[in-house]
């Protein structure tokens, strides 16, 4: 089977597309490059704006899997025009080229972010989607223009993620766990800025697993998946970092408690990515955590820009 990979030089597509090949796949990416290209010398890698793919580009896929956009709040509060046209436009316009190109399957990175505000409730995938900030606004409507076009004869799949930690060749220490982790390192102390608001947190390699998953399923299943490891409270993450890190540094690591105000506060149930996907994680935020260490050599320059993507988009703004 041959996959595109549209943004799959980035933080997720670094660390899954070892995964797919190791599964058999013939992988191509197609990525601006924003953030380098960490992936395998074998991967065939076009630096392409995603807009001037055609129908005959896309001609000789089964599946496309979308990665690309703004990935982060900041990201898309800095430019929320740009935000957007990637997020909302570009997917809606590569999944209609890729069905009239005859692809089979189009995979797309949504993002629990959708959800907004929740309190006291576990939110299946037809729960109300009230993000009112321009990042989960964007993602719903690229998970939308998508799955409208879906058929018979298009299958369409938008994977609904929680938080992305862990390692990964391409790192990014602007994630909750990783930023957690990071000041724990470097600092021997860190903050959690609200303890009770809820997030679903997703250990990178559940993530390759999920789109592993997604692309294995049946070409009858269509549909939206929430994914994640587990939900926690952002007070639950900063004492198990804390634990954790204490434990394999023999230190003892400071925190911070701020009680900040959070309009996003969500929690998810994964039920439905398990029955019809098989979906089944494997790791905890203990685990997550113990990758980031066992890799921590190769990121050990905290403050490098290369692993903050508001750091680097704001180089890049004024050519984009």
């Amino acid at each position: 089977m041959r996959i595109l990979i549209a943004g799959g030089a980035g933080y997720v597509g670094s660390s899954l597309i070892p995964v797919l090949l190791e599964h058999g796949y013939d992988v191509d990416v197609v990525d601006i490059l924003w953030f380098g290209n960490h992936l395998p010398d074998t991967v065939r890698v076009a630096k392409k704006d995603l807009f001037q793919c055609k129908e005959k580009d896309l001609e000789i896929y089964d599946q496309i899997l979308f990665l690309a956009g703004l990935s982060n709040d900041p990201m898309a509060e800095f430019d929320p025009s740009k935000n957007f046209i990637f997020n909302g436009a570009l997917p809606s316009y590569l999944a209609f080229v890729a069905k009239n190109a005859g692809v089979k399957r189009f995979i797309y990175a949504s993002s629990c972010s959708v959800y907004g505000y929740a309190v006291n409730k576990l939110y299946d995938e037809d729960s109300p989607v009230t993000c009112n900030y321009p990042y989960g606004i964007s993602k719903l409507q690229g998970e939308k223009g998508v799955m409208q076009q879906q058929d018979e004869k298009f299958s369409v799949i938008a994977l609904r993620k929680g938080t992305v930690c862990g390692y990964s060749p391409r790192m990014r220490l602007d994630l909750i766990v990783n930023t957690m982790f990071k000041f724990a390192m470097s600092e021997k102390k860190l903050t959690v800025n609200n303890p009770s608001i809820w997030r679903p947190i997703l250990d990178i390699r559940d993530a390759a697993t999920a789109y592993l998953r997604a692309i294995q399923a049946d070409y009858a299943i269509s549909g939206v998946y929430n994914v994640a490891s587990d939900n926690y409270t952002v007070g639950q993450v900063g004492d198990m970092v804390k634990y954790e890190l204490e434990k394999l540094t023999g230190e003892k690591i400071g925190i911070t408690i701020n009680h900040i105000e959070d309009f996003r506060n969500y929690k998810v149930t994964c039920e439905r990515a398990r029955t019809h996907l098989g979906f089944q994680p494997r790791y905890s935020i203990a685990d997550t955590i113990a990758h980031l260490y066992e890799h921590r050599a190769e990121f050990s320059k905290y403050d490098d820009e290369r692993f903050y993507n508001i750091r680097v988009f704001k180089k890049l703004a004024a050519n984009l």
